[in-house]
């Protein structure tokens, strides 16, 4: 299956790429650089824990804090996935209520040491007196200026924010005399509607604009859309909202599916609940782990965000995924202050407006980006292969374009995701990372875009 995979790394003029001679053929006499790259593992791993084990520790002290914190500013702690008493709870409880594991049972040892014993003992006191009856809608924490907040100026009901570019219209009807196609493009974490508008949609063809209906979603959470203090941030808060904002509104009876890194699971889990109104599904870089297992969410953060100092992505991952309130600190300092740090990044740039994933960053909350980030990209490793088992019965078309230097989703998910769903289509990008393979290359992904819809036509 391996060559099967292989097989399809083309450049862009559709070649074959040469094999990597010095890859090929390493020499078998080179004691020095083998004994220094032995000698250094076990470096790098005793480095490792001694910096994850401060983490560790730090993180405990920090949960504390943020307990008595909250209590003092907002009459009541903030619950978290620290304690005890609620890792029994979700052990108890039988019925899936799509949280991931990972949100409860990642290790910290200090933690298992008991250490957080007092805290969530004082947390447990005080919310059995109430208090924080009327909660504001967004924690002391996080930012409550105007465009923050502004989806809760539309009422209870609210509704994700999306752009809609609609078909352009020649003499009162399409370029084919045809009602309108539908496509619906999902972002990843921590972007937004942008990722799509700003890089692709000024690539499609005169044909495109005016056949197609183009819907660009900010996720729960993120962006300009809604993000709830008392949501959890599952795939199926995900998929309702959808459907509630988008699909339902626009009554969509038939659309295709364009989604990036986490926006993949929230789109296999959308078509699997509409497998007969999806034509087509285009998975970039999906965060691809087996369901097979009692640890698949596990298994899922330890392979997408496992505890690694380099590279600097790889150990800014790990830092967020694992460590719930130092991530939390990070957003205090960044997300909070954002309108701070743009008007810096504005005077040193000299630019009037920022680049569009500089401004994504900030646009989402601690709990909605670390709730979404376990419970879809973690979490729904539970559910994936029912997913693709729905859409390959149905024979809904699957295409997954992955560059092969990702350092975010490793091409192992690319070749899993290949042995569960063997009919879909996998096209890797030689040279192209996790934001590559659609940044620098917006014209040959628009052109591939159009492809695959125009053969499901």
């Amino acid at each position: 299956m391996s060559n099967d995979i292989t097989c399809l790394c083309f450049n862009e003029k559709q070649n074959l790429v040469p094999p990597n001679p010095i890859s090929m053929s390493l020499p078998l006499s080179s004691p020095k650089w083998l004994t220094l790259t032995i000698s250094a593992k076990p470096l790098n791993s005793i480095l490792c824990y001694l910096v994850f084990l401060i983490f560790d520790l730090l993180d405990a002290v920090f949960c504390v804090i943020y307990g008595y914190l909250d209590e003092r500013i907002e009459g009541e702690a903030s619950p978290c996935c620290c304690s005890n008493r609620e890792r029994q709870k979700r052990r108890m409880n039988v019925a899936d209520d799509g949280l991931s594991d990972s949100l409860y049972e990642r290790k910290n040892t200090f933690r298992e040491m008991g250490f957080l014993q007092f805290g969530r003992k004082k947390e447990g006191s005080n919310r059995k007196h109430g208090g924080g009856g009327g909660r504001s809608l967004n924690r002391w924490s996080d930012c409550g200026c105007e465009s923050c907040l502004s989806w809760a100026n539309d009422g209870s009901d609210y509704k994700l924010h999306f752009v809609l570019k609609e078909p352009l219209l020649v003499t009162g009807e399409n370029f084919r005399g045809n009602s309108s196609e539908n496509v619906i493009f999902l972002h990843g974490f921590m972007c937004s509607s942008s990722f799509w508008t700003q890089t692709v949609f000024p690539y499609f063809s005169e044909e495109v604009n005016g056949d197609y209906r183009l819907i660009a979603v900010d996720l729960l959470g993120f962006g300009k859309s809604p993000k709830p203090r008392d949501c959890s941030y599952t795939l199926k808060d995900h998929v309702e909202m959808i459907e509630k904002s988008v699909i339902q509104p626009l009554e969509l009876s038939s659309f295709h599916l364009v989604a990036h890194s986490m926006g993949c699971i929230i789109a296999l889990a959308l078509a699997a609940k509409y497998p007969m109104s999806v034509k087509s599904i285009t998975l970039v870089a999906p965060p691809y782990t087996s369901s097979e297992g009692n640890d698949a969410c596990l298994n899922a953060l330890s392979m997408l965000a496992g505890k690694k100092l380099w590279s600097p992505l790889s150990f800014g991952s790990s830092f967020m995924s694992w460590y719930e309130h130092l991530g939390r600190t990070v957003c205090l300092v960044y997300c909070r202050n954002h309108r701070m740090w743009e008007s810096i990044l504005k005077f040193i740039t000299r630019k009037r407006d920022l680049h569009f994933l500089t401004m994504d960053m900030t646009r989402h909350t601690h709990h909605s980006a670390w709730s979404s980030m376990h419970n879809v990209i973690c979490g729904g490793a539970k559910f994936v292969d029912t997913y693709l088992i729905i859409l390959t019965k149905v024979g809904v078309r699957i295409s997954v374009i992955q560059g092969d230097q990702d350092q975010v989703v490793p091409m192992e998910c690319c070749r899993n995701f290949k042995l569960k769903a063997p009919n879909a289509e996998i096209n890797i990008i030689p040279n192209a990372d996790h934001s590559t393979v659609i940044f620098g290359r917006e014209k040959e992904f628009a052109y591939s875009l159009e492809h695959t819809w125009e053969s499901c036509c």
